[in-house]
């Protein structure tokens, strides 16, 4: 972005002017930009601490439905919103504005609604292969949240040509999420090693070696992985195995330090938490099943580590921290630092907001990656936006957001 258009906004003393609180619109657009903000461009960090100070202040003397624009736009701006999401309030804004198009209000519902019984179909068919799993009584302890996984991976990668992404995407995620709580909260430390040198090995005969209770677990893992080897680049699914190998060892690793009651250094804990974000693993097997525009070039790009997919992924691990029960790193920064709860808090949201500005500048001066698939990296750091905002895990702790959401999304169609 040209922050010079900026300067125009500014006295001679480089402050923003007063005038522009008079402007609520103004206001509103000068917030939206200044999140598109990268590094060195400290004109954009004024004009949103400037925008943000004065829309706070105004919002309750507006009426609808800028009033109503604001106060969203205040809680999640357009950057870090679902777009699928984020479409059906805005319709409901769009559609009290005076200069609206009915022609294009009416598309945008039926486009909506016809999207949403794509979704419930796809849903129907993923729920029956989750229960006929049976792992609510196989694995008790296990979170079932295999909706709130399609939810999860539908806002991500939303448009409905993306069918198979979804389907094999909500697949992984749901068996990470009964992975994630054996490491976390069941096996002991010796079986969850023999899972993790199952997993190196990826060899189904290693499941004679594993207690009972995680035969159920990795054989399902081993058939999910199947739909990636029946795809016609075999080197899809190398690259989609070593990323599970490499996940699979970090939650071994945080399992084993909580198991010893060891606070890692900050260092040592992104370097294994940015692993069990899972977005890199994500990012692979949504490329995967976006076809052809996802190259042998673009899989060497994830592998080698990307400025944007590290910082998508300390997104999400740093907001679920600090939403999360287990509060690891806001503990490694407390010990490592000496400071208070408060101050450690502060220092991780300042951490997210700075990797929102390496994620802008990988979307804003790309690599030769196309867009649709550098938009899923930016839609996995807004789903860590949306899922852990305010220390709120609305994926372990599904509440009345959360539900809303869904029914929004899968259940309610738009009135035509």
């Amino acid at each position: 972005m040209i922050t010079d258009i900026f300067n125009r906004y500014t006295d001679e003393k480089g402050r923003f002017k007063e005038s522009l609180i008079n402007d609520a619109c103004g206001l509103l657009g000068l917030y939206e930009a200044a999140h598109l903000r990268v590094w060195e461009e400290d004109i954009l960090d004024e004009a949103l601490a400037f925008t943000t100070t004065h829309l706070k202040s105004m919002v309750e003397l507006l009426e609808y439905p800028l009033a109503a624009q604001v106060t969203h736009a205040l809680y999640r701006p357009i950057r870090k919103g679902l777009e699928r999401l984020e479409a059906r309030p805005y319709m409901s804004i769009y559609q009290d504005e005076a200069s609206h198009s009915k022609a294009l209000l009416k598309l945008a519902k039926l486009d909506f609604n016809l999207l949403q019984s794509l979704y419930k179909k796809q849903l129907s068919n993923i729920s029956r292969w989750w229960k006929d799993l049976d792992f609510s009584s196989k694995l008790p302890f296990g979170r079932d949240r295999v909706v709130e996984c399609y939810f999860w991976i539908a806002t991500a990668c939303f448009e409905p040509q993306y069918s198979y992404a979804r389907r094999i995407q909500t697949k992984i995620l749901a068996l990470i999420t009964i992975i994630d709580d054996m490491f976390d909260a069941y096996g002991t430390l010796e079986e969850l090693e023999l899972f993790t040198e199952a997993i190196g090995r990826w060899d189904v005969n290693s499941i004679y070696q594993l207690p009972e209770y995680m035969k159920p677990c990795y054989q399902a893992v081993l058939d999910a992985y199947k739909e990636i080897e029946r795809m016609e680049n075999k080197e899809d699914h190398i690259v989609f195995t070593m990323q599970k190998r490499q996940s699979v060892r970090a939650y071994f690793n945080e399992a084993k330090w909580l198991h010893e009651d060891y606070v890692p250094t900050i260092e040592e804990y992104l370097s294994v938490a940015q692993v069990t974000s899972e977005v890199t693993l994500f990012t692979v097997i949504c490329f995967v099943g976006m076809g052809r525009m996802a190259t042998k070039e673009v899989f060497e790009w994830v592998w080698n580590d990307p400025k944007i997919v590290g910082a998508s992924s300390k997104i999400m691990r740093l907001m679920d921290d600090m939403a999360s029960h287990k509060r690891i790193k806001c503990e490694c920064y407390m010990k490592q630092h000496g400071v208070s709860e408060q101050h450690a808090y502060q220092e991780l949201n300042k951490q997210v907001e700075n990797a929102w500005k390496d994620v802008n500048q990988g979307c804003l001066r790309p690599p030769a990656i196309p867009m649709p698939l550098l938009t899923r990296v930016l839609n996995f750091a807004r789903t860590g936006d949306f899922m852990y905002k305010g220390r709120d895990d609305r994926f372990t702790n599904v509440g009345d957001v959360m539900k809303d959401s869904i029914a929004s999304l899968f259940i309610d169609p738009v009135p035509i």
